[in-house]
């Protein structure tokens, strides 16, 4: 049954200053108006207008389904700069996307991004308290969905190895497609962290790990965990003086 506290403002009222706006959904409902989210009471709070009339409506986290909130401005440009290696010119703008919109759609996608530029900055440490800020909101972000795989980077350049292999192992055995297949991506990495880049290594992880993703995981959820795969496993095959092969899988990535 969806819970739902409603309190109306006096006529003419002033509307809190909220400044993200979009569409919040429940399996009954859906408002739309300035949306806020409340951590002590893990709900979010719409105000928007009835009539002449300011109402602010409280959801809680457990009834909401879908959150349609506008890309926030600055984000495109910011991936840009991290995909192309310059992530410490996006730290700023990635940093106050991920506080400004807590819980609200673009915070984890943004967060990934935020850690990848610390990753690439060689600041694990910033990396992994950047991600451990948005998990306190939402534990299930440690091992699915944006910012899992590159938690899991900040934890393994931490050694943070049984805590990483803990939520691998959730990641892989949950049924979501996607998380299992980053798990099984991130599974190769932690073999040739541990064990090296001997020529048994590197074949150990193409075969426990990249490989199964390229084969297993066609479907589009797991698209970015497949070309990950691919881009990873392709550079084992170089490293095994399989030039070719590495082409021939960069190529099939290039098509994807």
């Amino acid at each position: 049954m969806k819970r739902l506290m409603i309190l109306i403002l006096a006529a003419g009222a002033t509307a809190p200053l909220w400044a993200i706006q979009g569409t919040i959904r429940t399996a009954t409902d859906s408002k739309k108006g300035d949306i806020k989210w409340q951590g002590r009471s893990k709900s979010y709070a719409v105000s928007f207008k009835k009539g002449n009339t300011m109402v602010s409506a409280e959801y809680p986290l457990a009834d909401v389904e879908a959150l349609e909130i506008d890309k926030p401005a600055g984000y495109d440009k910011a991936v840009e700069n991290v995909q192309r290696g310059n992530g410490a010119a996006s730290i700023a703008v990635l940093t106050k996307i991920v506080q400004e919109y807590k819980m609200l759609q673009w915070d984890k996608p943004a967060g990934r991004y935020l850690v990848e530029a610390y990753l690439a900055a060689n600041n694990a440490q910033k990396a992994y308290e950047t991600a451990e800020g948005i998990i306190k909101e939402d534990k299930s972000a440690e091992w699915k969905g944006d910012l899992a795989p590159a938690y899991w980077q900040a934890l393994l350049k931490l050694g943070k190895n049984q805590k990483l292999e803990g939520l691998v192992k959730k990641a892989a055995i949950s049924g979501d497609r996607a998380a299992s297949a980053s798990a099984l991506v991130m599974r190769g990495d932690i073999i040739l962290a541990t064990e090296g880049e001997s020529p048994e290594a590197l074949k150990k992880a193409l075969t426990d790990a990249y490989l199964r993703v390229m084969l297993m995981y066609a479907d589009e959820p797991c698209r970015e965990a497949r070309l990950q795969a691919m881009q990873k496993a392709a550079g084992c095959f170089d490293k095994l003086g399989q030039a070719s092969r590495a082409e021939q899988i960069r190529s099939q990535a290039r098509k994807i």
